[in-house]
């Protein structure tokens, strides 16, 4: 059965069918000790749906080969859904063409995979590259460790107490030296939602390319990355609903074409001597070796799947949690949300005053309560606000505002224990 047909009958009208919806995750069913378990920390990977996990089994059960080379039909029918799956995550971004889809492990590594090609041949001495302070340590490090090779300048651009990017600021920092601009779409510690559309019209306005780092906002709301207009957008499967090692990384087929290969090896040449290589047409030159096979095809159902239950639906469900959870968050004595902003999704960072980030999770998982401690490799950010670290709860589609209240409630125990 196909991930589309699990989904027929679980949203009607922008309303999800909750209960149905859960029926599709096993691991909903788990307990933690004798407790139900609560998992609130799709932030860092969400649970995988049973369409998913039939699709890699089947893979691995019936169709498993290596690609692209074997002339045997086992291998050409592996290869088949290897690249259906490419197309699946091309429509899913509305990309212009399948051939723009890199797959990758992660959406680090389409970061990195940007950072050793395109901005290698293109960043120079003295040159710029612009970040924001709510990245991810993924979209700090690479850009780091190319400009401190390029003798380059990174800048950062400042955000407001409520977690908002400051435009004014960021199109100050755009000039003739600036080769590039990476911004994340939604922020994993505040979950602000950046304007990408205007992040990227701002630079365009300077022939300045952008890299979007979807990796939170991808499973959130509908990306369109033509309507966006970046030249660059990554994502990572595991947030997707999809397995873990598998990535994809979208670049307009121009930029692709120019690029320099990332890594060597098979499948990414077109031929091989000792005295030179030619190398493969996009996208396969950029994916050297066995590519993770199974994963692709996982995402490529992971996709499917979410499309099946709706962004409509997926967004006004996710909106109803977010709303009650601030409501009821924000009631909880000496609580404070960190992340404020008017655009914003499905995450709440919060620090309770006299209470360690750790001692909040540990406490809460003994209820069944699953949440995130610590920085979020968001350090930037807890420098910004001044706290050592936040706890996190982040929600999906598949959660509930009866989970909420289970979270205030193991909140309450945190605040009977430290008084």
């Amino acid at each position: 059965m196909s991930s589309v047909a699990h989904t027929d009958s679980v949203h009607s009208a922008h309303v999800l069918d909750e209960v149905r919806i859960r029926e599709l995750f096993p691991i909903l069913a788990a307990t933690v000790g004798d407790k139900p378990l609560v998992y609130l920390d799709n932030a860092a990977t969400t649970q995988k749906p049973q369409p998913v996990l039939d699709t890699l089994s089947r893979y691995y059960a019936a169709q498993n080969a290596n690609i692209h080379r074997g002339v045997y039909q086992l291998s050409q029918n592996a290869t088949q859904a290897y690249e259906d799956a490419r197309a699946k995550v091309a429509t899913f971004l509305h990309a212009a063409d399948p051939a723009e889809i890199i797959f990758t492990r992660n959406a680090t590594e389409g970061i990195n995979l940007v950072a050793q090609t395109f901005g290698r041949s293109t960043v120079g001495e003295g040159d710029e590259v612009v970040i924001s302070t709510m990245e991810h340590h993924s979209n700090i490090v690479p850009w780091q460790l190319l400009c401190n090779e390029k003798g380059a300048r990174l800048r950062v651009v400042p955000i407001t107490d409520a977690g908002e990017l400051m435009l004014d600021e960021y199109e100050s920092l755009l000039g003739p030296r600036t080769k590039l601009v990476s911004i994340v779409h939604m922020s994993n510690s505040l979950g602000t939602v950046n304007p990408v559309q205007r992040v990227v019209e701002l630079a365009h306005g300077h022939n300045i390319p952008v890299l979007i780092d979807g990796s939170q906002a991808a499973y959130h709301m509908a990306v369109d990355v033509q309507a966006i207009g970046c030249d660059f957008y990554v994502v990572t499967g595991h947030k997707l609903y999809g397995p873990t090692g598998i990535g994809a990384l979208y670049g307009r087929r121009h930029l692709l074409d120019a690029m320099p290969p990332y890594q060597g090896g098979g499948d990414m040449i077109s031929s091989v001597t000792f005295e030179r290589t030619t190398y493969n047409e996009v996208p396969h030159k950029f994916e050297a070796g066995t590519p993770h096979i199974a994963g692709a095809i996982g995402l490529g159902a992971a996709v499917d799947f979410i499309s099946g239950v709706g962004f409509g639906a997926i967004a006004a469900h996710e909106r109803r949690l977010l709303d009650h959870a601030t409501a009821a968050l924000s009631a909880v004595p000496g609580l404070r949300l960190i992340g404020t902003a008017r655009q914003k999704a499905s995450i709440l960072s919060f620090v309770l005053d006299g209470v360690h980030a750790h001692d909040i999770g540990t406490i809460v998982d003994t209820e069944g309560v699953a949440i995130r401690t610590g920085h979020h490799c968001t350090q930037p950010v807890m420098d910004r606000f001044g706290v050592p670290a936040t706890a996190r709860a982040s929600l999906a589609m598949y959660n509930t505002t009866e989970e909420i209240d289970r979270l205030v409630a193991a909140l309450t125990k945190v605040r009977e224990i430290f008084g």
